[in-house]
């Protein structure tokens, strides 16, 4: 008899998931969900606290270096804080890996400045929680410029179709060489998870597979 998703939750061992993709990929969603399904710990990156980022929207070669090291050290403290127990919550969904932040740094940091980041960031990492399973939401440039100009966040309304291209195509090269979690790569151009309750059981199931591989693929379409 198939399991259904509560006896899945109530036996999976899974205490710590991240979920990864391009903006507008709909990771933040995703895991507001999982977090209420799982009655999870919720860690939502705080990107509306840089005060940096508008002007690198507007300048980014300007204002890429002031940017990205106010993000690194956010993410920083965030994901060192996950070491604090949560009596209450035995499980912590987050929208994003400390990782990721190299992503931003090797497309928009020149030579000198990456040299430095480097530096900061290998100090760094020891210190930071490796999740049990990283969701990577992959989308088409075309579905991520729609879902960013529906929302119509100011602060993303110079974001350019080149920028995003540029960046599904950095996120896709580190995904698919990633290797340091489970990983699940989700073809999120194909689902509305949102919206559609059958499209988020079934990824749910997926989530919350036991014996997986260290990579692998779920396609709605298919799947």
């Amino acid at each position: 008899m198939r399991e259904s998703v509560e006896e899945l939750i109530q036996s999976s061992e899974l205490r710590f998931v991240a979920v990864e993709g391009v903006i507008g990929a709909g990771k933040t969603s995703l895991c507001r969900m999982l977090a209420d399904t799982f009655g999870a710990r919720l860690v939502l990156e705080k990107y509306e606290d840089n005060p940096f980022l508008q002007n690198f929207y507007d300048d980014p070669d300007r204002y890429a270096f002031q940017t990205q090291i106010f993000f690194l050290l956010g993410r920083y403290k965030q994901m060192r804080d996950l070491h604090q127990p949560d009596l209450f919550q035995r499980c912590i969904v987050s929208d994003y890996i400390f990782e990721k932040d190299k992503i931003f740094a090797y497309l928009n940091l020149q030579d000198d400045e990456l040299r430095l980041y480097e530096l900061l960031i290998n100090s760094m990492e020891h210190a930071i929680p490796t999740p049990d399973l990283v969701v990577y939401l992959q989308s088409n440039v075309e579905r991520l410029m729609e879902t960013i100009r529906r929302r119509g966040r100011d602060l993303e309304a110079k974001i350019t179709q080149e920028y995003v291209r540029d960046l599904n195509e950095a996120y896709n090269y580190f995904f698919f060489r990633y290797k340091s979690t489970p990983l699940l790569i989700v073809n999120a151009s194909e689902t509305d998870f949102v919206n559609n309750a059958g499209h988020y059981e079934d990824l749910l199931r997926e989530i919350l597979r036991r014996n997986r591989a260290a990579v692998e693929y779920y396609n709605p379409s298919t799947g």
